[in-house]
């Protein structure tokens, strides 16, 4: 028993002995240390870690200008001249959209216009409303009401695309809108209830003239533009 009691009382003494020769060793706090990092703290953020005192920001390397870099208006600078309104137009619009590129852009913008074309004939409603805004959809699906109404019916062939070309580009906040110049060649002909032709001709092929501007909010991970205006230039 009193062995015992010896034992921990040397180990009690040697634990005193550590303790003060750590704190002889770490000191004591005055106040003036420095906060742990924080590597959400805007200070720490720009310092980091490893930061000298003084408050000086360390500087990151920079990275050097890649070839991917160098050729990142390439797409643009091939369709539109560089110096031009429209090339001006078209980089922004792809610092807004790192994945935008004009040709790729008209290829969706041609296969949307025979869509839209032929679903507005048909009285497509469904396919019309997943392609165009809710102010344009208002528009085409009140012409197919009146339509429909009178009992009339368009039968339509879409010969193709002769031409298509980006005549303006702009960004409104996060919102992307191009308007395309559209010229396509269409046969179309509208009947009335009794199966009169009232509209078109069903024989010839006719020249449309169109400039339709299409949106997408850049923010959104969906990559689908939507017609929000039309004109005719006929």
């Amino acid at each position: 028993m009193g062995s015992f009691d010896f034992i921990t009382f040397f180990f009690l003494i040697a634990a005193v002995i550590i303790f003060l020769q750590l704190r002889s060793v770490l000191g004591r706090r005055t106040g003036s240390e420095r906060p742990p990092f924080d590597p959400y703290s805007p200070r720490d953020m720009a310092q980091g870690p490893d930061a000298k005192d003084g408050g000086k920001v360390v500087q990151l390397p920079r990275r050097e200008m890649s070839e991917e870099d160098e050729n990142r208006y390439a797409a643009i600078d091939s369709y539109a001249k560089p110096g031009t309104p429209l090339n001006g137009q078209l980089r922004a619009m792809n610092e807004a959209d790192p994945e935008f590129e004009p040709g790729e852009f008209l290829n969706g913008a041609k296969m949307a216009y025979e869509m839209i074309v032929m679903a507005f004939a048909d009285g497509d409603r469904k396919t019309l409303k997943g392609l165009l805004s809710r102010e344009v959809y208002e528009g085409f699906e009140a012409a197919i009401a009146e339509r429909e109404a009178k009992g009339e019916v368009v039968k339509s062939t879409f010969v193709g695309i002769e031409k298509a070309d980006i005549v303006h580009a702009e960004q409104k906040g996060s919102e992307a809108n191009i308007t395309v110049r559209i010229i396509s060649q269409l046969i179309s002909a509208t009947y009335d209830k009794q199966g009169k032709l009232i509209d078109g001709d069903a024989d010839s092929v006719a020249e449309v003239n169109d400039l339709w501007t299409f949106a997408r909010d850049v923010r959104s991970r969906d990559p689908n533009w939507k017609l929000i205006a039309t004109e005719s230039e006929n």
